[in-house]
């Protein structure tokens, strides 16, 4: 099978997850998928079941997704994004722009996301005063 265009599957991603459609999300998300999240806090890991039920807690606001580059070998793809979001998550709003690496593998006929790694980028006006970026 060939690799899809990862822009298509985060848009796949992107309408399930504004629609919070689990089953659509689960087909897309392989069963050990790991999320590794990276913040000013500290690091973050949940797994499948966790991030399905942080879902619950969240009222997503926007999202907006752009794949910077993919690299297909075999049967795996390693894709980089930026993305920003604004979500209100158990009654904290949080806004933040991340740049995400995500592997895609493709298993029985299908692609789905086996990890995915986020770190938080510094706002652009940060950036333009010297922090880096």
């Amino acid at each position: 099978m060939a690799a899809p265009d990862v822009t298509e599957l985060e848009k796949a991603w992107r309408a399930a997850l504004l629609a919070k459609d689990k089953d659509a999300l689960r087909a897309m998300i392989h069963p050990e998928f790991e999320l590794v999240a990276v913040r000013p806090s500290g690091p973050v890991s949940v797994d499948l079941k966790a991030w399905l039920t942080a879902l619950d807690g969240m009222d997503i606001a926007a999202l907006e997704s752009r794949v910077i580059k993919q690299v297909a070998v075999g049967s795996t793809i390693v894709a980089t994004i930026e993305a920003c979001w604004k979500v209100r998550y158990r009654g904290q709003c949080v806004d933040e722009r991340v740049l995400l690496t995500d592997v895609w593998v493709e298993q029985d006929g299908r692609w789905q996301v086996l990890r995915r790694h986020s770190s938080f980028l510094p706002s652009t006006a940060a950036s333009r005063n010297g922090a880096p970026s």
